[in-house]
C-alpha cells in the first residue's frame, strides 16, 4: 500500500508530463500523422524516444494517462527495490546488519532523491533501465563467483574414467524433456549467462547506456560486451523494421536534434553542454569547448572505472560509468542521474570501512575521525540531490546563481574524480582463494561476497 501511495503522490506532483508527451506522440503515430512529427500545442516540444521505447510505451496509448503513469511508476519502484537489494544488501550483511532493514531504509531514502522522484513522477524509463543494468552487474559477479568457486571446489573434476562414469550415470538418470532445460536454465542463472542482455535492452530504450558497452570492451569483458551489442542492435533493428518511417526519421533527424525536449541552456539540463551554454548565456553550447572538456571527463571516468574493476569493485565501476554518461551527454535531465543512488551507498560503505579499520589496534590508525570525510561526502551528496538547488538558485545571478544553477553537474564532476573504490568488495573476475587470498588487501571485508 505504501508503494502505491508513493507512486500516486509522485505522479500527481510531477503530472506525468514526460509520459503525456510521449503518449500524445504515439497516439498521433497510430492515427497516421507520424511519431516524430507531433508537437505539443502548449510547448511546441516533440518526443525523442527511440523506436524501441515507443513500442514499449504503445499500451499507454489505450490506457488513461493516470493508470499508465501509475503502472509505470510501480514497475520503476519494483526495479529500484530489486537493484537496492543487490546493492545495499551485501553492505548490510558485511557489517552484520539485517539485510531487509537496510534495503527498506535505502529505498525510502532513495525515493526522496530528485532523480528518482522525477523519473517516477514524469513517467520516464530511466529507473527501469537502471534496474536492467544492475541485473547485468549481478550477472557479471555471479559469473566471477562461479569461476572462483571452480578453483577451490573442483566439482566434477577427476580422472577421465571417473568423469565418464558420472556423465554416463547422469545421462541415464536424466529426465526427458523439460528436466534438461531446467538444468540448463539453473546453470545459466548460477553462472550469470545473461550478462549483457540488460545493458542491450537499456541501450535500445534510452541510448545513454551505450557507455557501459564501451566500458565492458575496455575491461575486456568481451562476452558481455558482445551480448549487449547484439541485444541492442537486434531490438533497434527490429523496431526499425516494424516502423521503417519512424526508424529512419529517428536515425537521420531526431538523434541529432538536441533541443527537441527543451533548450540546452535550460536549468533542467545538468550535462557539461548545459553548463557551458549557461556560462556563455547562449541557446547552444560551444561545440569545440564541449568536445574538448567532454572527452577529458569521459577519459577520466572510464580510466577510474577500469581501475575500480581492477581493484575488484564492480559496483563502483558501473557507478562511475553511469555518472560519466550523465555529465558527457548533450542533454541530461535530472531524471537521468539515477546513478547517484549507488554513489551515496559507496560513500557510506567507504566511511564504515575506514571506521572499522580505525577501531582496530595498529600504528597510525586514528580511532575517532576515521571515515569522517566519506561520511560527510555522503551526507552532502544526498542533501544536494534531495534539495535540487538549480530550480531555486538558477536565476539568482552572480556566483550563487552560477553554482546553484549548475549544482548537479558540479556534483557529478566531483563524484567522477573522487568516488572511492572499495578493494575486493564486488569483483567481476575470478579470485583464486588458494594463491591470492582476498583478505590480504581488504579493508576490512574478509572474503569475496557471494552475489545476492
Amino acid at each position: 500500500m505504501g508503494v502505491g501511495i508513493t507512486a500516486a503522490a509522485l505522479t500527481h506532483r510531477y503530472g506525468l508530463a514526460g509520459l503525456a508527451l510521449d503518449r500524445a506522440a504515439i497516439r498521433s503515430w497510430l492515427s497516421g500523422d507520424g511519431l516524430y512529427a507531433y508537437r505539443a500545442p502548449d510547448s511546441n516540444l516533440g518526443t525523442a524516444v527511440p523506436p524501441a521505447a515507443a513500442f514499449l510505451l504503445l499500451p499507454a496509448a489505450w490506457l488513461p494517462i493516470g493508470a499508465a503513469g501509475r503502472l509505470l511508476a510501480l514497475a520503476g519502484v519494483a526495479a529500484l527495490a530489486l537493484a537496492l537489494y543487490t546493492l545495499a544488501g551485501p553492505v548490510a550483511r558485511r557489517y552484520g546488519r539485517p539485510r531487509w532493514r537496510a534495503v527498506l531504509a535505502a529505498g525510502a531514502l532513495a525515493l526522496l532523491l530528485e532523480p528518482v522522484r522525477a523519473a517516477l513522477g514524469l513517467g520516464r524509463l530511466d529507473v527501469l533501465a537502471f534496474g536492467l543494468i544492475v541485473a547485468d552487474m549481478v550477472a557479471l559477479r555471479r559469473g566471477a563467483w562461479a569461476r572462483s568457486r571452480a578453483t577451490w571446489w573442483p566439482r566434477g573434476r577427476g580422472s577421465p574414467a571417473r568423469r565418464s562414469i558420472h556423465e554416463g550415470a547422469g545421462s541415464a538418470a536424466r529426465p526427458p524433456g523439460g528436466g534438461h532445460l531446467r538444468r540448463l536454465l539453473r546453470r545459466g542463472w548460477e553462472r550469470g549467462a545473461w550478462a549483457g542482455v540488460g545493458i542491450g535492452i537499456a541501450t535500445a530504450l534510452i541510448l545513454s547506456p551505450v557507455f557501459f558497452i564501451v566500458y565492458l570492451a575496455s575491461t575486456r569483458q568481451w562476452r558481455a560486451a558482445c551480448t549487449a551489442t547484439a541485444t541492442g542492435v537486434a531490438l533497434g533493428a527490429g523496431a526499425v523494421l516494424a516502423a521503417p518511417h519512424e526508424g529512419v526519421a529517428w536515425l537521420t533527424e531526431v538523434l541529432f536534434r538536441l533541443d527537441r525536449r527543451g533548450g540546452i541552456g535550460a536549468p533542467d539540463n545538468q550535462s557539461l553542454a548545459g553548463v557551458l551554454a549557461r556560462l556563455f548565456d547562449s541557446a547552444t553550447t560551444p561545440v569545440l569547448l564541449w568536445l574538448s572538456f567532454g572527452l577529458m571527463l569521459v577519459s577520466v571516468g572510464l580510466i577510474r572505472a577500469r581501475s575500480a574493476h581492477a581493484d575488484g569493485d564492480e559496483v563502483a565501476a558501473f557507478t562511475l560509468v553511469g555518472l560519466t554518461a550523465g555529465i558527457a551527454g548533450p542533454v541530461t535531465s535530472t531524471y537521468e542521474l539515477i546513478w547517484v543512488v549507488p554513489a551515496v551507498l559507496i560513500l557510506v560503505d567507504a566511511a564504515f570501512r575506514q571506521r572499522v579499520c580505525g577501531r582496530r589496534p595498529g600504528p597510525g590508525r586514528p580511532s575517532r575521525v576515521a571515515g569522517t570525510g566519506y561520511a560527510m561526502a555522503a551526507v552532502l551528496t544526498y542533501l544536494l540531490f534531495v534539495t535540487a538547488p538549480m530550480w531555486t538558485l538558477a536565476g539568482a545571478g552572480g556566483t550563487v546563481g552560477t553554482v546553484g544553477g549548475n549544482a548537479y553537474a558540479l556534483g557529478l564532476i566531483l563524484l567522477i574524480n573522487g568516488l572511492p573504490a572499495r578493494m575486493g568488495a564486488a569483483p567481476a573476475f575470478p579470485v583464486d582463494h588458494w594463491r591470492r587470498p582476498v583478505t590480504a588487501h581488504l579493508r576490512p571485508a574478509a572474503a569475496v561476497p557471494e552475489p545476492g
